[in-house]
């Protein structure tokens, strides 16, 4: 084989060599063009992917943020209604503490009320025996005429003008009466009662009429004296006599010529009418 042949076959191979070649970079142009589209999408994807997750990193802190803010609040109104609750049970707590003391009232009441009926009945029966006992009484005067005090066995009438001690005693004799005579200190404190709306003097029937004799009523009977004490003028002699008035429960002695008013007594009368 001469020089020129192997050239010549060289040069026949080295196209060959050339086109395998230019295949080899097409297909490695080839694969490059395939794959760049695909990069591309998922970088799309993933660039998208991080954009989603970020929105929701960010929707779930929100949606975090937004549950903390609903569990406070149901936390709140948890703490509002368990309050609204204990007030109930204290309402509903007061509620029976007064319907309980209503009930121990009604019962006070209800006790009390039956007592007063007891005690209206009582009256309502006395009231009765009243009516019975006056209709009773309405067949018997009464025991004193009129504007005179019963007392006892004795009517008193307190005379409406000043006489001295003797026309006072005319006035008791024109009346069917005496003048007063205290025989007990029970009878002094009727009329001490009796007379002790007036601040004027009465006479009572006790006189001195004479220097030597001693103090008597009307009847003779002497003074008792236990009874009361004369105050005032006992020793004083006057011509016209010493005779004694009441005032306030007091007897005194005085001259028998002074104007007092007086007390005429009697005893009463009990007549059944027919």
């Amino acid at each position: 084989m001469t020089f020129d042949d192997l050239k010549s076959t060289t040069m026949k191979d080295t196209p060959d060599q050339k086109t395998n070649g230019e295949e080899v970079k097409g297909l490695h142009f080839l694969s490059f063009r395939c794959w760049c589209p695909l990069a591309v999408t998922l970088g799309i994807l993933s660039l998208g992917l991080m954009v989603t997750i970020i929105m929701l990193t960010i929707q779930l802190s929100q949606v975090s943020d937004l549950l903390k803010q609903q569990q406070a609040n149901l936390t709140d109104k948890e703490n509002i209604l368990e309050g609204q609750i204990s007030a109930q049970k204290q309402e509903k707590k007061a509620c029976h503490e007064l319907q309980r003391e209503l009930k121990e009232m009604i019962e006070t009441l209800a006790q009390k009320l039956d007592e007063k009926s007891k005690k209206l009945m009582e009256l309502h029966q006395q009231n009765l025996n009243l009516q019975e006992a006056l209709k009773e009484a309405a067949n018997f005067s009464g025991p004193c005429p009129q504007d005179w005090l019963w007392h006892e066995e004795n009517c008193y009438l307190f005379s409406s003008n000043p006489f001295n001690w003797e026309k006072s005693q005319e006035h008791c004799l024109s009346l069917d009466a005496q003048m007063l005579k205290i025989n007990s200190t029970h009878d002094l404190e009727f009329i001490k009662q009796a007379s002790a709306h007036s601040n004027f003097p009465f006479w009572t029937g006790l006189s001195l009429r004479k220097p030597s004799d001693s103090w008597l009523w009307e009847d003779g009977s002497p003074l008792m004296p236990h009874v009361f004490r004369l105050q005032g003028a006992v020793t004083q002699k006057y011509p016209s006599g010493t005779c004694a008035y009441i005032h306030r429960g007091i007897v005194f002695a005085e001259n028998c010529i002074l104007n007092a008013y007086s007390i005429c007594q009697k005893k009463v009368t009990l007549l059944r009418v027919q």
